[in-house]
């Protein structure tokens, strides 16, 4: 786990909320503090869409972040900043087994509970730190290195700006 700090808060947030950059990682969970606490849960009601949707749509646990990312843009958006929020994004399972080849780690996609980039944006500082959670303990931290090294990648790559903490 490592906290990278966002040097240019106003160009990551256009990325974030209303660029693509971030649109394929799924939303676990989101949190934002204006005049209210607006909290969101990002795991799908499978009951409100019908089977030919669930089907048709690839419908998967969490709603991505390109679903949901209107709906927070909404509750920010205005002449004053958010008093903070906090997003949980997590790497889709198609983008796990990706990562996992990618960087050969031998383990199996389904040992791998999530992999993260926590955003949190308070008291005027913006950051994003890495989080892992695998289904077994293990010593080895290969995995939370190569998620790590991934992310600063990602945002190098999204020419987004950082100093890690």
């Amino acid at each position: 786990m490592i906290a990278l700090r966002i040097e240019d808060i106003k160009h990551f947030t256009s990325k974030l909320f209303v660029g693509e950059t971030f649109d394929e990682f799924l939303m676990k969970e989101v949190s934002i503090v204006t005049f209210n606490l607006f909290t969101m849960d990002g795991h799908i009601r499978h009951g409100y869409y019908t089977e030919e949707e669930l089907e048709e749509s690839k419908v998967e646990e969490f709603s991505t972040w390109r679903m949901v990312k209107p709906l927070c843009f909404s509750v920010i958006k205005g002449k004053k900043l958010p008093g903070s929020f906090q997003i949980v994004l997590q790497l889709s399972p198609s983008g796990v087994r990706e990562f996992l080849n990618s960087r050969q780690i031998p383990m199996n996609e389904d040992q791998i509970t999530g992999l993260y980039i926590n955003i949190r944006y308070e008291e005027g500082k913006l950051y994003c730190v890495t989080g892992t959670s695998v289904s077994f303990f293990t010593m080895d931290k290969t995995l939370d290195q190569e998620w790590d090294g991934s992310v600063k990648e990602f945002l190098k790559q999204s020419q987004i700006e950082f100093v890690e903490e």
